[in-house]
């Protein structure tokens, strides 16, 4: 209706309304004060208590057999995988909703004082009978919408809400369950995004639709800590498979720099990262090589980084082409991995070798182990 009012409060109010009419004409209406009840050093009532949070450690409170907890080995193990996979929610559900509030406002956020803020509430509010939240795209839409421009309208909700419960609690008592539902419908139907599933299912690569769709599926199957989990595992593979795919070896026969290298050496150049899903692979190619050659050229420029794999596989080749009498030149590695060769070890198998800056050097000293005169 375009109200500058938000929807859900005029449909609470409305729902209200409605329900106090009908318990006025006789009719039973569910609402919060007729479900739940409650107790507090020696007084009852029925719906929300009306009192300010109090501060409580969270391990007194009973757990599912009624019992305070105990805190154990067991405990923290059971709960460790949840932690973490909610830790990971809530920290993706935050930033995604803070880039959706820069979209709406035109603003641009801080991403560690929004992990840094939602982590330091979510350790305190534990210790008030609260649990873990996380930014909420639904209520930051709405709360926009509505005519929020800075961080300070999140102090007011927030400031609003426990007013409402202490001093509005018996008015709260009289919204029926049925308006809470549909609330909730709404809430989570805002949430789903089925408009961007539906497009991200007709628009991105086969791979990213069959994580989508396999996480979904085991949400609603089983629950969000085993998607979670099973989603990061899927997203790691798939980068891990197209980093792979992005690595590779090529021999060329002549430089774009227009260095002349004699015909003894064989010069190939190495494009990205070689880690252990592509090292092996980008490395296969440089063991087959022609009998003549007495010098392979590694132009490592585009290389940003190696891990173990990767230098275990250079000593194996490096060990392989110096019993055959083959030096190797590297060109182009930045200080840190250079540094990382030397504390392998590399350099100390049989045969030459070198690492230098550009090929111009390369080719130099080249024709100087040849002993050719340029």
């Amino acid at each position: 209706l375009k109200t500058p009012v938000p929807a859900p409060l005029v449909g609470l109010a409305v729902g209200t309304l409605a329900a106090t009419l009908l318990l006025w004409g006789g009719i039973e209406v569910d609402t919060i004060a007729s479900r739940f009840r409650w107790k507090f050093e020696g007084d009852s009532g029925t719906g929300i208590p009306p009192f300010a949070p109090s501060f409580t450690a969270p391990w007194h409170f009973p757990g599912a057999d009624g019992t305070p907890l105990e805190i154990n080995f067991a405990l923290i193990q059971s709960l460790l995988g949840p932690a973490l996979a909610i830790a990971l929610l809530a920290a993706i559900e935050s930033l995604l909703c803070a880039v959706v509030a820069d979209g709406l406002t035109r603003t641009r956020h801080d991403p560690n004082a929004e992990l840094i803020g939602q982590g330091l509430g979510n350790l305190v509010v534990p210790f008030f009978g609260g649990i873990t939240a996380t930014a909420a795209m639904a209520r930051t839409a709405t709360n926009i919408k509505s005519g929020a421009f800075s961080p300070i309208a999140a102090v007011v909700h927030s400031l609003v809400v426990l007013l409402a419960v202490i001093a509005l609690a018996g008015v709260l008592g009289f919204v029926p369950m049925a308006a809470l539902a549909a609330l909730l419908f709404v809430i989570a139907w805002n949430m789903s995004e089925a408009r961007h599933f539906m497009h991200t299912l007709r628009s991105a690569p086969a791979s990213d639709v069959w994580v989508l769709v396999i996480c979904f599926a085991l949400t609603v199957i089983f629950d969000m800590v085993i998607a979670v989990a099973v989603g990061i595992g899927l997203a790691a593979a798939l980068f891990i498979r197209r980093m792979a795919q992005l690595t590779n070896t090529q021999r060329l026969t002549t430089p774009s720099s227009g260095e002349h290298f004699p015909p003894e050496v064989a010069l190939y150049k190495m494009t990205g990262p070689l880690f252990f899903g592509a090292a092996e692979k980008a490395i296969a190619t440089l063991r087959v090589i022609d009998h003549n050659v007495s010098i392979v050229v590694l132009d490592m420029r585009d290389v940003p980084s190696l891990d173990t794999t990767a230098m275990v596989a250079l000593g194996t080749l490096r060990r392989e082409l110096g019993e055959q009498g083959v030096g190797i030149i590297f060109v182009g590695l930045p200080p840190r991995l250079a540094l990382k060769i030397k504390r392998a070890g590399i350099h100390r198998e049989v045969g030459k070798l070198a690492v230098v800056s550009n090929l111009a050097h390369a080719e130099r000293l080249a024709r100087r182990w040849l002993g050719h005169a340029r």
